[in-house]
């Protein structure tokens, strides 16, 4: 069980890490007290991530969040590298 615990704590731990430091459509990256800004999206992607959901399902969250929640421009390009790293983290 511990062991399974583990790989879903890593999974959780770099989606974070990509979201912060990779994708972060608001600019927190820089701010050490808004590091989780992003951290309520993590459990849906992850979900995402162990139903196996395509590259395109992910970049559609991605960017319902980032233009529709958040309602921001949106970077298209960026997104879709994101979802792309996103779903390698499952593999």
């Amino acid at each position: 069980m511990s062991e399974h615990l583990d790989r879903v704590k890593a999974l959780y731990q770099a989606i974070q890490k990509l979201l912060i430091e990779e994708w972060d459509p608001i600019g927190v990256v820089d701010i050490p007290e808004a590091q989780d800004e992003y951290d309520s999206y993590v459990p849906g992607i992850y979900n995402m991530l162990i139903s196996r959901k395509s590259k395109h399902d992910i970049f559609e969250y991605l960017w319902w969040l980032e233009t529709e929640h958040m309602g921001l421009t949106g970077n298209w390009k960026q997104t879709e590298i994101l979802a792309e790293r996103l779903c390698s983290l499952a593999e």
